[in-house]
């Protein structure tokens, strides 16, 4: 088997590789990336619900979590945020912005990876799906390289880039290759663990708000001195929601996290005004104008001890709303998908 040369070489076809191999390419050079899926931009494809949150107009390095807090300040100023929308504009595809600065795509994810493969394919980069890295070695100033499957061949590279992601979705692929290879060329790897995933409970906590599965409400939620404002979402095995995945990169075993339901407001005055208003009106119906039914009922029942038909003295109502206002629990682990760092 005749042996191709390249100038760069990357190990898989997701955004971090596609990247790459657009901007090599566009240094010159031949460019080839491989991946063993059937279809490049798996992970982007299923991001953001199918309509992918490309980037966020706030990114800034204080947003990446980092043994080396200043290698997002040096990849941020090659490269921002307005950088990537520049593109995305420039490929006619329609965005918008949801919470907190993040975009996402009007029609579909699909629209991100033809963006990326026209890009890749106006820059010349050769892809090759199917494939997988048979072997890898240093060799003349470079790597020598073995292919298998449908793009089987025997190559030599001056640069050989990994961008196979972490141990994230196994179903979609996803392993320690990457981790592996860099041990292999004594380079330090970090101990990785879970990060943006799900936290799951006990089944003693489990069993007290099963019943709301699938209610999702906006909240405060906080582990230690960090703080998330956005949505948090029940589920069967615990906790889900753009908050929850926030405050999971820096959850820690055995720690407690705090949530806090309409914090900014003062839940007391509307209970109060209610009861003015319509002495006979249940307190969790009141809550249920302020949250989702269900899960007000839960809370005015499970956390505050006020069901369907409560109706406490007045002068109790500031000491049972504490609870209410910032319920503390312990996760029992986090769900195992999502990045690693």
């Amino acid at each position: 088997m005749p042996i191709e040369r390249f100038d760069t070489v990357i190990l898989g076809a997701g955004a971090a590789g596609m990247m790459c191999a657009i901007h090599a390419a566009s240094r010159g050079g031949r460019v080839l990336i491989v991946d063993q899926a059937k279809a490049p931009g798996e992970k982007i494809r299923i991001s953001g619900g199918g309509r992918c949150n490309f980037t966020n107009i706030g990114t800034s390095a204080r947003n990446f979590l980092s043994n080396n807090p200043h290698f997002a300040k040096s990849a941020l100023g090659r490269y921002t945020q307005h950088d990537f929308v520049a593109l995305v504009e420039k490929h006619g595809i329609a965005y918008h912005e949801k919470t907190l600065g993040q975009l996402f795509c009007d029609d579909s994810a699909k629209d991100i990876i033809a963006m990326l493969m026209d890009e890749m394919a106006r820059a010349a980069c050769e892809l090759r799906l199917r494939t997988t890295l048979e072997s890898l070695e240093r060799a003349d100033d470079g790597f020598a390289i073995t292919l298998a499957g449908d793009g089987a061949a025997k190559i030599w590279c001056r640069h050989f880039v990994v961008a196979s992601g972490g141990k994230s979705i196994p179903k979609m692929g996803a392993s320690s290759l990457g981790y592996q290879i860099a041990g292999r060329f004594g380079l330090a790897v970090t101990e990785t663990r879970p990060a943006l995933v799900p936290l799951t409970f006990g089944e003693d906590v489990l069993a007290g708000f099963r019943e709301i599965a699938g209610v999702a409400a906006d909240a405060r939620v906080s582990c230690g001195k960090t703080t998330f404002d956005e949505a948090l979402l029940f589920t069967h095995r615990g906790l889900s929601g753009p908050a929850i995945l926030q405050i999971s990169s820096y959850w820690r075993e055995k720690e407690p996290i705090r949530i806090a339901f309409l914090p900014t407001q003062d839940v007391f005055a509307d209970v109060r005004s209610s009861r003015q208003e319509n002495g006979r009106r249940s307190i969790a119906n009141t809550l249920g104008d302020l949250l989702p039914k269900r899960l007000a009922a839960y809370l005015a029942d499970a956390m505050v001890g006020w069901g369907p038909s409560a109706t406490q003295a007045t002068r109790s109502w500031p000491r049972s709303l504490r609870p209410f206002r910032a319920g503390t629990s312990c996760p029992s682990g986090r769900k195992d998908t999502g990045p690693r760092r």
